[in-house]
């Protein structure tokens, strides 16, 4: 049983977690003065929470089933380093019933819930029932354990369609089907037990009423181990994209002062339900249509990504809350003395390429470029040199914004976003601040279906000319312009210098599907350049600190960060979007040998965990051929052509990003001989 005497404050905890949580933790323990523990695979030796922490402890490689998620590697590195208390972070073990059960066998206070509120709260079905019974709104449905698929098919009538089938078991939107009519429920029940099954190990499912525009909002709670519930509002995450948040807000633009009073008892007597002990969130459904008419979803029994926006309204430190709560210390402040102040927006960084379907990325980070100013912080775990494995989830870090209202908040954090560039490796900075500046964002007018609804209508920086005008001034390189190291001296000079006018500068540069022939004339005051033989225009470009050159052309001047990657390349980052430039060389092979032999490469980093064919094999046009999984996420590459497949990776390889993973020799056209066909009849 958990302890409720008062047992001090912690001299040593241990972080069982990576990344930015286990960075923001270390930031609050060593404010407090404890001494923080990390843990670490083999993949995370170099990361910043190592080297942030006290102590550091390797746990095992880099697979999380063999480190992070190992509880007796973790209680183990506890025990030997003198923890003895243990903050799980989110993901991981945090929600896992077995390692609080662990903590509490080996004497380590293990900072969250009892194991009995973790497993009532992650089982939905389970969770339904007990809140149901303290009144709280639940999703008109049917929630109950064993229901059969006769069970299902029956009460369908009775919720009325559209209807959501869900597991009970598991999160992230896996299993969850929307059903429109009667004739496709047998089917979808089918395939959300097969995929609960694999995913969660349990194929139990649940019906609930399906809402057509659905608001995601979220009530933070406290509880004490003396009784004591206090709730600090809600936060808006209805900015989602297949499931998972993107954007995050609090408080929520739609709820009224009633409304955020009901929703927030409603929060309270969710977690008085299981006697909950620590940070916890509540998670409600709203129709935007309806707002004051809510309905619970689930309860999330530790801390959330999304928590500094709380933080940031509260004045609260919510890890300190947890240290306190769990050391049996009674809350300090009661319901009214929570008092929300301003508006506070996140948005997520991850490493992932919003323009191919949101594939992973990853790979090593050459520099990072973090914003500042009034009411920006940014939790991180990113650095220059990082390498941003593909076994974890490629979450990089959190850029919070926060203002006197919403609007202040929003436009703070677009221009933090501006200010923000991730070099190695493409990321979802310019998705997020696109998306941010939508007319309905920009409004308060969210729901969970506004990504996939408006995807297509965000506007993406190109390779214009722009682009490549500046890549070619910053590859110019002339004396004080240059991006990075420049050299000094007579014959590192490259604006042409010699007796009489300088000597024009060209540059071929590709960037994607985008070339050009720059010209870049004259020197200093009187820096010119032309595209594609169009006229030459005024240019000029001076340090702006920080990898940041402030560039004008034509008249028009706007600041970009720029790194040169070596000779004759260089990174241009502008409003969250970053180009990489180089001075084009001369391809390998001709256009027809391109297409006759088409390759099939890597769009991530990541493992090949299935192959389709054999070596040798016949494919037809869109057959699959392999399996590339990384960070949850698999993408399954398909033959562009019908022909034989020549493999280049097997089942297990680790592969890079573009790297080629088979070749198809594409077949002869109908009516043609092939080569066996030719060498046969001239032997006739």
């Amino acid at each position: 049983m958990r302890r409720t005497e008062p047992v001090g404050v912690f001299d040593t905890v241990l972080i069982a977690n990576r990344g930015e949580i286990a960075c923001r933790v270390i930031a609050t323990l060593r404010r407090l003065g404890i001494r923080s523990v990390a843990v670490y695979s083999d993949a995370d030796a170099g990361s910043r929470h190592v080297a942030l922490a006290d102590v550091a402890v390797r746990i095992g490689p880099a697979p999380a089933a063999q480190s992070y998620l190992s509880i007796d590697a973790v209680i183990a590195a506890a025990r030997s380093t003198g923890a003895q208390a243990i903050h799980p972070g989110y993901g991981f073990l945090a929600e896992n019933a077995a390692f609080a059960e662990a903590c509490d066998a080996a004497g380590i206070v293990f900072i969250g819930p009892t194991a009995e509120a973790i497993r009532t709260m992650g089982d939905k079905i389970t969770a339904k029932l007990a809140v149901a019974e303290r009144d709280v709104p639940t999703v008109p449905g049917i929630a109950r354990p064993g229901l059969t698929d006769a069970d299902l098919i029956d009460a369908a009538a009775g919720i009325g369609y559209p209807l959501l089938i869900k597991p009970s078991a598991g999160g992230g939107g896996k299993g969850m089907h929307v059903v429109a009519d009667a004739a496709h429920l047998a089917d979808a029940i089918a395939a959300a037990r097969r995929e609960a099954a694999a995913s969660f190990g349990d194929d139990a499912l649940f019906l609930e009423r399906y809402l057509s525009t659905p608001r995601h909002i979220e009530v933070q709670v406290l509880a004490d181990a003396h009784g004591s519930v206090v709730h600090l509002g809600e936060r808006e995450c209805s900015l989602q994209r297949r499931h998972q948040k993107v954007i995050e807000e609090a408080p929520s633009p739609l709820l009224d002062a009633a409304t955020r009073a009901a929703i927030g008892a409603a929060a309270c007597e969710t977690a008085r339900s299981v006697d909950y002990q620590g940070a916890g969130t509540v998670e409600f459904i709203v129709e935007a249509t309806r707002p004051d008419e809510f309905f619970f979803m689930e309860m999330n029994t530790r801390l959330q990504v999304e928590h500094p926006v709380t933080e940031q309204v509260t004045g609260l430190d919510l890890v300190e809350q947890q240290l306190l709560i769990a050391a049996g210390e009674r809350l300090a402040f009661a319901q009214d003395d929570v008092v929300l102040r301003g508006h506070s927006i996140e948005a997520r960084v991850y490493a992932e390429d919003p323009a191919a379907g949101f594939l992973p990325t990853g790979g090593r980070v050459t520099r990072v470029i973090h914003p500042a100013g009034e009411g920006i912080r940014v939790d991180t775990a990113i650095e220059d040199g990082l390498d941003v494995s593909i076994d974890y989830d490629p979450m990089l870090a959190k850029i919070i914004a926060t203002g006197a209202d919403r609007d202040e908040a929003r436009r703070r954090l677009v221009r933090a976003l501006d200010e923000t560039a991730v070099f190695g490796f493409p990321t979802n900075v310019e998705f997020v601040r696109a998306l941010l500046e939508l007319p309905e964002v920009a409004a308060g007018e969210l729901d969970t279906g506004l990504i996939a609804r408006r995807f297509d209508d965000l506007a993406f920086a190109a390779a214009d000319e722009r682009v490549l005008a500046e890549a070619a001034l910053l590859l110019d390189g002339s004396p004080g312009t240059g991006a990075g190291h420049v050299p000094s001296g007579p014959w590192a000079r490259r604006d042409g210098w010699r007796l009489g006018p300088p000597a024009p500068r060209r540059y071929a540069l590709v960037c994607g599907e985008r070339r050009a022939e720059v010209l870049v004339t004259g020197s200093g005051s009187s820096l010119a350049v032309a595209v594609d033989a169009s006229a030459p225009v005024p240019a000029a470009i001076r340090d702006a600190g920080d990898l940041r050159r402030t560039i004008t052309i034509d008249g028009v001047t706007r600041t970009v960060a720029a790194l040169r990657a070596g000779a004759g390349r260089v990174a241009v980052a502008h409003a969250g979007a970053v180009f990489d430039v180089s001075v084009e060389r001369a391809a390998r092979g001709g256009a027809a040998e391109a297409a006759s032999v088409p390759h099939l490469d890597s769009p991530m980093p990541g493992t090949v965990v299935l192959v389709h064919v054999e070596d040798g094999a016949h494919v037809e046009e869109g057959d699959p051929v392999l399996v590339v999984e990384a960070m949850k996420m698999e993408h399954v590459l398909r033959a562009g052509v019908a022909g034989t497949v020549a493999l280049h990776a097997a089942q297990g390889d680790t592969v890079a990003r573009g790297q080629t993973l088979a070749v198809i020799e594409p077949a002869p056209p109908a009516g043609e001989p092939g080569e066996a066909q030719g060498a046969e009849g001239a032997g006739t």
